[in-house]
């Protein structure tokens, strides 16, 4: 904790004079400029849902009043646009990105990342999610218990995706009979093969997006939820009987494999990131942009009516995060390699 008495008194009028310059360096560098806002991840998903919801009220929030454009970039489970921001975007604090937890965690597992996420600035994050696997009503898979005794199909989007490493996951730690089929462009072509009975289920889903998303399965009923993945029970969905996967899991290394990718991903949940080498003065201005625009009244009440859940953190604890994942026990990684594979 800081102790403000130890810190020397600031003659009023030198105060003065920064809270003057500063929004006024801030001014000078957005007026009449474009913030690119890039979503690593399909239009039809949660990661959209938050970003265009914050892009609504980010500009209100920086000196200048930039204007704010979304744009989707989905791909390699969101490796695609963490690459853009490492290798092509303008790190002149005109660019941010909203990258999954996967796009950060992917040099770890497969080391093929053609960029080193400790690099990168990160501003704020929005939410702290917690995944689930489902499956539709008609499905014979009602509950998680029935995945262990019976086969069922699990549909999937890219390679490095939460719905292929979450279903990967739970088929080589749990022993759950899934059998992964890939092909699938987003949530919402996930939804429809639930629908028309191609699949049986879905992993990987994040709970707050699926109530935006699917409020009205969930009122009816059409939805089974079989497994949150989460270090500590979510209230709602515990309330529900949802199962954790920690009683399925029997080996050690597993679970501490599992522990690592869970508490990381419901950690880092929805976060925000601008590009390695941004001046230190732009950085600060879009960290206390975005950290604004996550308190501000209106977005919080329309969040409410869209049953999005908002918890802010800041861009430094998000860093910190990032740091310890890739300083990760070695066991503990080569496992976790293995099981995220289908």
């Amino acid at each position: 904790m800081i102790s403000f008495s130890a810190i020397p008194a600031v003659p009023a009028a030198l105060i003065g004079l920064a809270l003057v310059a500063f929004p006024a360096a801030a001014a000078e560098v957005y007026a009449g400029r474009t913030i690119n806002f890039i979503i690593g991840a399909d239009i039809s998903g949660g990661f959209s849902i938050y970003g265009r919801l914050i892009a609504k009220y980010l500009g209100r929030h920086i000196a200048g009043r930039p204007l704010v454009v979304i744009r989707n970039m989905p791909g390699a489970g969101g490796s695609t646009a963490a690459a853009y921001l490492f290798r092509q975007a303008a790190n002149d604090g005109t660019t941010v990105a909203a990258l999954t937890p996967n796009a950060i965690s992917g040099k770890l597992i497969d080391g093929g990342s053609a960029f080193d996420p400790t690099t990168f600035n990160y501003l704020a994050g929005a939410e702290r999610g917690t995944r689930l696997c489902l499956s539709f009503h008609t499905s014979r898979l009602k509950r998680f218990a029935d995945a262990l005794r019976e086969k069922a199909v699990i549909g999937v989007t890219s390679a490095g995706s939460p719905t292929t490493e979450y279903a990967a996951f739970h088929k080589h730690a749990t022993g759950a009979r899934f059998e992964i089929v890939g092909g699938y462009r987003g949530p919402g072509d996930l939804f429809l093969a639930l629908e028309r009975g191609e699949i049986d289920g879905v992993c990987g889903l994040d709970w707050s997006a699926l109530k935006a998303q699917q409020g009205d399965w969930l009122r009816e009923n059409k939805l089974n939820l079989l497994v949150q993945d989460t270090i500590e029970p979510d209230p709602e969905l515990s309330a529900l009987g949802v199962p954790q996967p920690w009683p399925f899991i029997s080996d050690e290394v597993d679970r501490k494999a599992v522990e690592l990718m869970i508490g990381f991903q419901q950690a880092f949940g929805k976060a925000y990131v601008a590009p390695p080498g941004v001046p230190a003065e732009r950085l600060q201005i879009l960290r206390d942009g975005f950290g604004a625009a996550l308190r501000d009244r209106e977005l919080l009440a329309e969040a409410g009516k869209m049953r999005l859940e908002i918890t802010p953190q800041p861009g430094a604890q998000l860093q910190r995060l990032v740091e310890g994942l890739y300083a990760a026990p070695k066991d503990v990684v080569e496992r976790l390699r293995r099981i995220v594979v289908p």
